[in-house]
């Protein structure tokens, strides 16, 4: 269904203006029996993960020492939370009813008197609670420094290269899936050797075209692997695939196979050569 909704301007004017268009027919005026909820539009300020999370957001925003809570006042603040989710939904409020149910019984052991144990000490009836709230604010802050670090599709993007099938044009004589499958074997070779240390390098292309050529004036074939350094990284990796695509665009180098599943071989151009 298309809904237009027009401008104030066009809704407040004259008997006949145009209040709506619905599948394409207009309406000039708003139907008699049209009813919206009181509950159409909510606005959530706080929203929490569950009762531990809640129990620890009240104790923050007040300041309680989480060792030694006031078990009344804290009881009173989450039980004031529970009825308003009570209203919304049950479901959602199932699990913090256990948690309430558990304060309350925290509460009555605090007003009853404990009989003292010979040789030992009384437990405290919120030390589990507590417990539990020190654990969960480990996890908690665990978490959002997992969340800060750099992420994937978030942060920031992978490189790739992607082989065009108009490089077949390019390469006659080389399988474009061979090379291909080539240069995903040196990327796993440079995984497996990669550091995670996070530096910033400069890499030229024109720089590794020259070092490229300084290797094969040597004259002969060279296998393909081996104008490559995996144990350096893979933006080297990257930018030294690009510099070998870049001499062969420019004719300064010739890329050969003999036949499919062959291993590729890399050349002078023979004015390069001569």
């Amino acid at each position: 269904m298309q809904l237009t909704i027009p401008t104030p301007a066009r809704v407040a004017g004259a008997p006949g203006a145009l209040v709506a268009k619905v599948r394409g027919e207009p309406f000039t005026e708003l139907p008699h029996d049209l009813y919206i909820p009181p509950d159409a539009l909510e606005v959530f300020f706080e929203t929490f993960e569950g009762p531990l999370d809640l129990l620890l957001y009240l104790i923050r925003k007040a300041n309680l020492d989480i060792l030694d809570i006031p078990m009344a006042r804290l009881t009173e603040q989450y039980m004031e939370y529970v009825e308003v989710m009570r209203t919304k939904n049950l479901e959602l409020a199932a699990e913090y009813l256990v948690m309430a149910a558990m304060l309350m019984e925290i509460k009555s052991r605090m007003l009853l008197p404990r009989p003292t144990m010979p040789g030992g000490e009384d437990e405290d009836p919120r030390a589990e609670l507590v417990r539990r709230l020190i654990e969960y604010e480990k996890m908690k802050l665990a978490g959002q420094k997992l969340d800060a670090l750099p992420q994937l599709g978030r942060d920031f993007f992978p490189v790739e290269v992607w082989i065009e099938q108009t490089l077949a044009q390019r390469l006659p004589q080389v399988n474009v899936v061979d090379l291909e499958e080539a240069w995903r074997a040196l990327l796993v070779r440079a995984k497996m050797t990669q550091h995670h240390r996070v530096t910033r390098e400069e890499l030229s292309v024109r720089e590794h075209m020259s070092l490229i050529l300084r290797r094969l004036r040597s004259g002969g074939f060279a296998e393909f692997g081996e104008l490559f350094e995996p144990g350096r990284g893979v933006p080297v990796l990257i930018v030294n695939f690009l510099a070998v695509l870049e001499l062969v665009r420019e004719n300064l180098i010739e890329v050969t196979q003999s036949e499919s599943f062959a291993p590729i071989y890399v050349k002078l151009a023979h004015a390069q050569s001569e």
